[in-house]
């Protein structure tokens, strides 16, 4: 993970929104195919591949501030109650608007491939209303990876009725890509959860789950026996769980913004799961009860400062190993030959200022598929 395979005076050329080339500057412009390519000058900036955000609930509604203020001074409230209220009685184009702007915002702040779980409609309706929503925002301008997120506040007969009266139409109309768990003490249990994740892989989807947030459980266990792909969040694990997950090479999926914005003070143990072995990525786990904050390079500088990760250790995270985490690892997260050309540049000329100037855009120019989607524009104004 601290190997970023860094090409000094370097340049890429993308042909029919690929990588067709990637090395030192001289040799890809003598390149014949080059010849009558449209260059972007990125001079002294970092060039890089866009961010992967591998864990997201994008379609979760409105900001809480009612509920910000609750939190910040210690009061109670019932946050997933009025979480599972708006998705009922909010429209399905309202939340769509909602949820576009917030993919604009990504799309400025460096992310070209995000996932969407749910999970928040807490009833079928919700469910189904957030996953084809997913649908309409894919490729709008980034690819949206759908997740049927069962959690621990489905009122509709929990994992059972999920199971049977959800899934197989969820399969059907292809809603989702991915399902995924809450396994918890206070959610889910071992055994339930097993034989859901083993029907919605017989049903044809991949499985992912939430594990550790709250409480020590049998993550990599359950992991190994369901193949799943990732597992998301992992503050509370033991080192006979870590060495699991290490000898298999699953994916642990850090959430560090969450814990910052609850005001916790226990992160995820990621130096001691990235000694161990473990593929790490983090993502920024958006939704506004939690974290609402979705910029994978503030992600970026709190894994370092909180959790000890290198720059260079973090940027592979939010890179390469949060597209294995989905299962995109061939198209997406590097800048290697014949996969998309889903490039950053930042006004900056080292990656290590990523986590420096935490909570500064560096972004200069997002690139989709050879696409520039966003360029930020020079301020300009007099000078007396």
């Amino acid at each position: 993970m601290r190997n970023l395979g860094l090409v000094q005076d370097g340049s890429v050329l993308i042909v029919d929104g690929l990588i067709r080339e990637v090395g030192p500057t001289r040799r890809v412009e003598n390149l014949a195919v080059a010849r009558d390519a449209i260059e972007i000058n990125a001079a002294g900036r970092v060039v890089m591949p866009g961010f992967v955000d591998s864990h997201t609930h994008l379609v979760s509604g409105a900001p809480r501030l009612a509920e910000f203020e609750a939190l910040i001074s210690g009061e109670p409230s019932d946050m997933p109650a009025a979480a599972s209220r708006e998705i009922e009685l909010t429209s399905g184009s309202t939340l769509e608007r909602q949820a576009l702007r917030t993919i604009q915002d990504c799309v400025r702040e460096g992310t070209t491939t995000i996932e969407a779980k749910s999970g928040f409609g807490v009833s079928e309706t919700g469910e189904l209303k957030i996953l084809r929503i997913h649908g309409a925002l894919h490729e709008r301008p980034i690819p949206v990876v759908s997740t049927a997120m069962a959690s621990a506040a489905f009122s509709g007969g929990g994992l059972g009725d999920y199971l049977t009266r959800l899934l197989p139409v969820v399969r059907r109309r292809r809603l989702a890509e991915f399902v995924d768990v809450e396994y918890e003490e206070d959610a889910f249990g071992y055994q339930e959860c097993r034989e859901f994740l083993r029907v919605a892989r017989e049903l044809g989807f991949a499985v992912k789950m939430h594990a550790g947030q709250r409480s020590r459980t049998r993550a990599a266990e359950l992991a190994l026996d369901t193949g799943a792909s990732s597992v998301d969040h992992l503050i509370y694990i033991d080192e006979a769980q870590t060495e699991l997950l290490a000898r298999a090479g699953i994916v642990a999926t850090l959430l560090p913004g969450s814990v910052f914005y609850l005001g916790g003070e226990r992160y995820a143990q990621a130096r001691r799961l990235i000694d161990a072995g473990v593929p790490i990525a983090i993502a920024t786990n958006y939704n506004p009860r939690t974290c609402p904050w979705h910029n994978m390079q503030m992600t970026i500088a709190l894994a370092c400062r909180a959790m000890r990760m290198t720059p260079a250790e973090a940027i592979s995270a939010a890179t390469i190993n949060g597209a294995h985490a989905l299962r995109r690892a061939d198209r997406a997260g590097s800048i290697e030959y014949g996969k998309d050309a889903d490039l950053l540049v930042l006004s900056a000329p080292d990656y290590r200022e990523l986590p420096y100037h935490f909570g500064v855009n560096l972004v200069e120019t997002t690139i989709r598929r050879g696409e520039v989607i966003y360029n930020r524009a020079e301020v300009t104004w007099p000078i007396r």
